[in-house]
Order: structure tokens, then C-alpha cells, then sequence
């Protein structure tokens, strides 16, 4: 269960870096990610207990293996996603740098 959920989550994030969400920042959401699918399955299977419940040592092990996973992931996944250029996202911020609340949608090719 644990491989098969690095595995279809490795996806995820391979989906996010061709969108153009790329870097540390992007890791450390899909760390959330990763870490919460992990303890929906566990919980939902019965296999595992609420965090809470965990001795400090072994909830501190499992988030640095998490952390571990996630990070190295995305360094993965942001180096295969750059060798087609920035994706939509970027683009799209490229046009008018910055922060805006009025960001319209990219414009169609024809």
C-alpha cells in the first residue's frame, strides 16, 4: 500500500509541475497532499491510528520520511516538466508580473 501510494501521488505531482507549479513551495503542498492520503487510507483501512495517538518518535520519522518523499518527487518532477518550458501557469503569469486580482484568462491561439 505505501509504494502504490508514492506511486499514483508521484503522478499528481507530475501533473502539478507541468502546470507550471514548480519549486520548494510546490513540494511542501504536495508533502500535505501525501501526507493526508496517507492517513485517510490507514484510518479508513483500520491498519493505522490517528497521528495524535503515535508516540513522538515514530510521528516524527514518518513525517521526515514523507518530507523526504515529497521534496525529492518534486526536484523529479520539476526536472522533467522544464525540459518543455514553463507550463500554463507561468505563461500566464509571465504576461503581467506580479500580483493582480483582475487576471483575466490567457488568450486563444488560433
Amino acid at each position: 500500500m505505501h509504494f502504490g501510494q508514492a506511486a499514483a501521488l508521484g503522478v499528481l505531482r507530475s501533473v502539478m509541475a507541468q502546470a507550471g507549479l514548480r519549486g520548494p513551495v510546490s513540494s511542501a503542498k504536495f508533502a500535505v497532499v501525501r501526507l493526508t492520503n496517507d492517513q485517510i487510507l490507514e484510518n479508513a483501512t483500520g491498519v493505522g491510528a490517528p497521528p495524535s495517538t503515535w508516540p513522538r518518535g515514530e510521528l516524527a520519522v514518518d513525517l521526515l520520511h514523507k518530507g523526504v518523499h515529497a521534496f525529492t518527487t518534486g526536484a523529479v518532477a520539476d526536472a522533467l516538466a522544464a525540459r518543455n518550458g514553463p507550463g500554463p501557469g507561468r505563461r500566464h503569469a509571465a504576461i503581467r508580473p506580479g500580483r493582480h486580482s483582475d487576471a483575466g484568462p490567457l488568450p486563444r491561439r488560433k
